[in-house]
């Protein structure tokens, strides 16, 4: 089973091509130091009376690569630099918990705001100065859980579902749609939707290929059924929407399924869904005739039989590289141990059945109860990075708790660690977005024992 190389160090070489001398285009230039900058100058001032394009080309390639594999003896390369990041603490003690963080445009400004859910409130952190407005407080059962954003009613205005009941030994799986009032200063209305006990994550997506999106809901155990039964609750048209919502099966073979994700994997323009359960990485495809097939990916954490905690993946999560290769982040096992990423195979999707046929490569094995992950370009380079959250002190030479970055190199074989926030949040949720509008995506999480909620803005690299 592969394991990815960890390494530190300078990073001189990146992919992105910057402009030379006269429209002259050299591939790594832009990382390279000022002084090798002052080199290039004097030879291409030294060079242009006597030498072609090709030459001058030539000369500039020469010293970069002489700059290069020094630095490269020395164990850095450029997709390693560092990114720098500046922490904005948006709420020292939101709640007891901060079960989810999400971003969302709840006042229609066009700039995304922060959203944390805690046990017994749900807040938002309004862009850009981040004051805190209640959306509900003490007005459903707790603990609240999830949550996930949609327009319902057409009007132009977010709406919110939102998982209750979730502790004090009920896990009631209440769920709700919040609605605003005429102010947004105004505790919003709470609207009975339905319930599956045990509900653990939700997220909007076409998975029933309707045309409009569902909410889709995964179970952390199971209720009714042999295993957690996976729905997709259909929206009602407007004037029913206070009315009870259809639900629609799903699978109900899994179990300790504790997280999902909607979205269109393959490229095929339609929803698919992938879940992290004790039984592995599942991949759900809708076929013709509406009913949806199963493909493990991986088992995850290997063990037998299947236990949660203890094998199969607890998050998840897709992304890319920058040869347009689809990979999967997970942590595994639930409130796991290992960052693991997942590569799809060369000409992805490849027929019918992918069981077997995606790389398996873990990045670090030193978390305690890692519970986010998020693929993100976090440097603009085409290729994603993989930010993670663990809530609890790891073993490794960074023991958190806290929000950390994976960089990887070209291939995706090599990966580099890299500390956003090592103690100051025990993590428990997070969410990538440009909340600064800068082009660069920044971090918001939200912490479990620290009670904090956080705002990570990236600088770009170093």
């Amino acid at each position: 089973m592969p394991t990815a190389k960890h390494i530190s160090g300078r990073t001189p070489v990146s992919q992105v091509a910057c402009p030379g001398d006269e429209g002259i285009v050299v591939e790594g230039c832009s990382t390279l130091p000022r002084s090798v900058w002052s080199a290039v100058s004097v030879r291409l001032e030294r060079a242009r009376g006597a030498l072609d394009r090709a030459l001058v080309t030539l000369a500039l390639v020469t010293l970069a690569l002489g700059w290069l594999l020094g630095s490269l003896s020395a164990g850095g390369s450029a997709w390693a630099a560092e990114l720098t990041f500046s922490s904005k603490t948006l709420d020292p003690k939101a709640g007891e918990v901060v079960y989810a963080v999400i971003a969302a445009d709840v006042d229609g400004d066009r700039r995304p705001d922060v959203v944390a859910v805690t046990e017994n409130r749900v807040v938002w952190y309004q862009n850009p100065d981040w004051t805190p407005r209640v959306i509900v407080a003490d007005q459903v059962e707790r603990d609240h859980v999830c949550i996930a954003p949609l327009d319902l009613d057409g009007d132009g205005q977010l709406e919110f579902a939102l998982g209750a009941g979730w502790l004090n030994n009920r896990h009631l799986g209440s769920l709700y749609w919040l609605k605003r009032r005429e102010s947004l200063d105004q505790p919003w209305q709470a609207h009975r939707l339905g319930e599956e006990s045990w509900t653990h994550r939700i997220r909007f997506g076409d998975l029933l290929g309707t045309g409009t999106p569902q909410l889709v809901v995964s179970p952390l155990n199971k209720s009714v059924a042999t295993g957690a039964r996976l729905l997709a609750f259909q929206v009602p048209a407007r004037e029913s929407l206070k009315n009870p919502w259809q639900a629609t099966p799903i699978d109900t073979t899994l179990n300790a399924i504790h997280a999902h994700w909607v979205g269109d994997l393959d490229g095929d323009q339609q929803s698919d869904m992938v879940t992290a359960s004790q039984e592995g990485v599942h991949w759900f495809r809708r076929g013709t005739g509406g009913q949806f097939s199963k493909t493990l990916i991986s088992r995850g954490l290997p063990g037998d039989p299947p236990t949660a905690q203890k094998t199969g993946a607890g998050e998840i999560r897709p992304g890319r590289l920058r040869d347009g290769r689809r990979i999967l982040a997970t942590v595994e096992p639930m409130h796991g141990t290992h960052v693991v990423l997942y590569i799809s195979p060369a000409g992805f999707p490849v027929g019918e059945s992918l069981s077997g046929t995606w790389q398996r490569l873990v990045l670090d094995d030193s978390l305690v109860r890692g519970h986010a992950i998020w693929p993100a370009d976090l440097d603009g380079d085409g290729q994603d990075e993989i930010v993670l959250g663990h809530s609890d002190k790891g073993t490794g030479t960074q023991p958190g708790p806290g929000v950390f970055v994976y960089r990887g190199d070209e291939t995706g074989q090599t990966w580099v660690k890299q500390a956003v926030d090592a103690g100051g949040i025990a993590c428990e949720d997070l969410v990538v977005e440009d909340f600064t509008g800068d082009g660069r995506p920044d971090i918001a999480a939200g912490g479990r024992a620290t009670h904090n909620v956080r705002l990570y803005i990236n600088g770009g690299k170093q």
